[in-house]
């Protein structure tokens, strides 16, 4: 991404995902990410998203863990 951030006016994004490989849409994405990851963006950086997808998880078990017990005392 230092790449893309630091190439001149005169190469755009698209050249540099091509040098690299990747689909320039792929390489916007990581460069949003990386922003809000650095803090110069609003939004969810990864570490938050990381946490949330772990508290969504344990949520679902839980609640199963729940439905399997209810129907135990039922």
């Amino acid at each position: 991404m230092r790449v893309a951030r630091n190439c001149g006016p005169s190469v755009t994004i698209e050249q540099v995902a091509a040098d690299f490989g990747v689909h320039a849409m792929t390489l916007w994405k990581w460069m949003r990410r990386a922003d809000i990851d650095d803090g110069t963006k609003t939004g969810t950086n990864s570490q938050e998203s990381a946490e949330l997808r772990e508290a969504r998880r344990r949520i679902k078990l839980l609640k199963q863990e729940n439905e399997v017990l209810r129907r135990a005392a039922a």
